[in-house]
Order: structure tokens, then sequence, then C-alpha cells
């Protein structure tokens, strides 16, 4: 029987951050889909850069990724019931609350695992694990 695995996020200006989370989550299963948020539905933090359908083919083209799609314009729990995921991986510094998260579930019918995946710290002096840190380098070495 397979596995399946759901992971989510933004993901605008992919960095080895990640592509950790993406590792991790795949290795909680046989098959991961991933879900991008639409810029539209991001309010914790300052909205992607990147266009919705570039942030879903770049992640789509990583190898730990077997699917991709974005996420539904309204309802974010539509993905997750027409994939029926055997477990969620939230990323090790999301804002999500594990316990809420699986009540909400529970209370679609959706009766699944909530796992967090590991942190990551950088593996080199230098080495960006944030997309907001990434900015903001462009931004002092470019626009000073």
């Amino acid at each position: 029987m397979t596995r399946t695995v759901v992971a989510q996020g933004t993901f605008d200006l992919l960095h080895p951050g990640h592509l950790h989370y993406l590792a991790d989550a795949k290795a909680m299963g046989d098959e991961l889909h991933v879900i991008i948020a639409r810029r539209e539905n991001v309010t914790h933090k300052q909205k992607p850069i990147l266009p919705d359908r570039q942030r879903r083919d770049m992640v789509a083209a990583l190898d730990p990724v077997d699917h991709a799609r974005l996420g539904h314009e309204e309802d974010i729990f539509v993905p997750i019931e027409e994939i029926d995921p055997d477990v969620i991986v939230l990323g090790h510094d999301q804002h999500h609350d594990e316990d809420a998260l699986h009540e909400a579930l529970l209370e679609r019918g959706i009766d699944c695992e909530v796992a967090r995946a590991s942190a990551r710290e950088p593996a080199y002096d230098g080495e960006i694990l944030s997309t907001g840190t990434i900015i903001d380098e462009v931004c002092r070495q470019r626009c000073e």
C-alpha cells in the first residue's frame, strides 16, 4: 500500500531549506504531493515575488516531488480532501499549529497524521536558508 504524503508552502525563491523540507517529507512516505500557496492566500507573511505557476513549476522539477499543484482559491482543505494523504508534513518553521490543524482536518472528515520536518542548519558559512534573507541580501548587494 502506498503511503501518501502532503507538504505545503509558498516556495518563493527556492533555497536549500526548501529542498531539505521536501526531502524530509518524501522520506515519510512513498508519494509526495506538494501544495503551493496561491499568492492571494498568503496572509501570514509578505506575498511571494514569483508568480504562482512559476513557483509550482519549480517545485515540480525537484527530485523528491511526485506531484505539485496550486492550492485552492478559497478553501485550503480542498486539495487535501482530493489527495487523501496518510500524513501532512509541516516545515520546521511553518506557522501552523499541529494540534489545531489535526482538529480542523478531523472536522472535515480527513483522518491523517500531522508531522513536522526537521530543521536544517547551514552547511557552510554564508549559506542562506530563507527567502526573506535572500531578498535582503539581493537588496543589500544590488540596490545600495
